[in-house]
């Protein structure tokens, strides 16, 4: 149909070896249901897609969906996908240097040893810190993420590098979280090995730990957090100033990253809605346990 306008219907049939009554009889043909619920789900996926920063692959995407209450197999999505061109991001983050050891300073040792587990909220946290670039110069991102959940319970974002920047992302989540002998795992940043954070941990009853200098697989959970920021966000803006830059890292990080995002690692399940179902789950048990305490004994 698209070339009509430069050769006549006929003889393109002709060529193509069709009859020309036939074409008219395909092009005044309704769609197909198939076709039109098709059509219908790829919109759906299309919104799922935009909504995710553009970042969503057939994985997540389907997650979406079965939430929603669609019931799709994992092939029918990956068909749609690629036939609307809708893809997931890659993440090929290079990692980026902003450790400056203060060799005045000694560090914590590394109680973690790149086993990144916990079996509940509160065990070990990580930390560390990136860059966002705008016109007018670096915004600087201290975040604190609980390995339980992924969440993250502790940011903040400073002009410069600081240890009052790490503190604060610090002492929000000392806040939010209220821990007993949490782990703090970061690099050897000046920041992190500053007599004023180690004061800090010490008042709080948290054990600082720290990777070796210049490995960012010490630290991979918090440098896997960095990816996504920089692929979903980072690498799609151009902040022309800082409060810009402020407002999109808030808005991610507290608008989706915590409440929406999807991790495989916590069976398709953002960090808040996997807290709230692990706690779910527990309440469940206690009560369980509590009527089994107070049913009376058969003899």
């Amino acid at each position: 149909m698209a070339n009509q306008a430069d050769f006549p219907v006929r003889t393109m049939c002709r060529v193509l070896g069709v009859s020309a009554s036939g074409f008219y009889v395909w092009r005044e043909r309704a769609p197909s249901q198939r076709s039109i619920t098709d059509a219908v789900m790829t919109e759906r996926i299309r919104q799922i897609h935009r909504d995710s920063y553009e970042s969503y692959g057939m994985p997540r995407v389907r997650a979406e969906l079965m939430e929603q209450g669609v019931c799709i197999s994992r092939q029918r999505v990956a068909r749609l996908m690629r036939a609307a061109a809708i893809r997931g991001i890659s993440r090929r983050r290079g990692f980026t240097v902003t450790t400056r050891r203060d060799k005045r300073n000694t560090p914590a040792a590394d109680l973690v040893k790149r086993q990144f587990r916990a079996s509940g909220p509160n065990q070990l946290w990580v930390a560390d810190m990136t860059y966002v670039p705008t016109w007018t110069g670096f915004l600087y991102l201290a975040v604190v993420i609980d390995v339980w959940s992924r969440r993250v319970v502790g940011w903040s974002m400073g002009e410069r590098m600081t240890a009052d920047l790490v503190l604060s992302a610090l002492n929000m989540a000392l806040t939010q979280r209220k821990p007993k002998d949490v782990i703090h795992h970061s690099d050897q940043g000046s920041q992190y090995t500053s007599l004023a954070f180690g004061e800090r941990c010490r008042q709080m009853g948290v054990r600082p730990s720290m990777g070796t200098v210049g490995d960012a697989y010490d630290n991979a959970m918090a440098e896997s957090f960095f990816a996504s920021l920089e692929a979903e966000l980072i690498e799609r803006h151009s902040f022309e100033s800082k409060a810009q830059a402020r407002m999109a890292v808030f808005t991610w990080i507290e608008g989706w990253y915590n409440p929406r995002r999807r991790h495989s690692g916590l069976g398709y399940l953002s960090p808040l809605n996997f807290e709230r179902s692990q706690q779910m789950q527990f309440d469940a048990r206690k009560h369980e346990a509590d009527h089994a305490d107070g049913a009376p004994q058969t003899v």
